[in-house]
């Protein structure tokens, strides 16, 4: 099994791949022994098992974070129930109107954050 040496410098468990048959070349997946408690690779074609060196059989990595500007609607500058300010400057246009609102995150940890939508040319920014 080959292995992906960027990922063990994280504690990562490595790259995990698809397996295949020595017997059959079909692919193999993930059986558990229960009698041993271990894990197998075993083929669905033949009777061909191997003994799984690692307990990771999945592994997903998010490398990107999105950037939470993008997912604002720049059409919220039509809203009337929304209020505005003409104490913060757009940094883009430096006009003086905005629509801002409180971000709805999903991490509890974050402090409360406002998000600016400027009236004049949709920029959105957040202080």
């Amino acid at each position: 099994m080959a292995t992906d040496p960027a990922s063990k410098k994280d504690g990562g468990p490595g790259y995990v791949g698809i397996r295949f048959c020595q017997e059959c070349n079909n692919m193999l997946y993930p059986k558990e022994d229960k009698n041993n408690k271990v894990l197998l690779y075993a083929c669905r074609n033949c009777d061909y098992k191997q003994l799984a060196d690692s307990n990771c059989i999945y592994v997903n990595k998010i490398m990107h974070e999105v950037d939470e500007l993008t997912h604002i609607n720049p059409d919220v500058v039509s809203d009337p129930t929304l209020p505005r300010t003409k104490e913060h400057q757009c940094p883009k246009c430096n006009n003086r109107e905005a629509v801002f609102f409180q971000g709805q995150t999903r991490r509890a940890e974050e402090e409360m954050r406002l998000y600016y939508v400027c009236t004049n040319c949709k920029h959105r920014w957040t202080e």
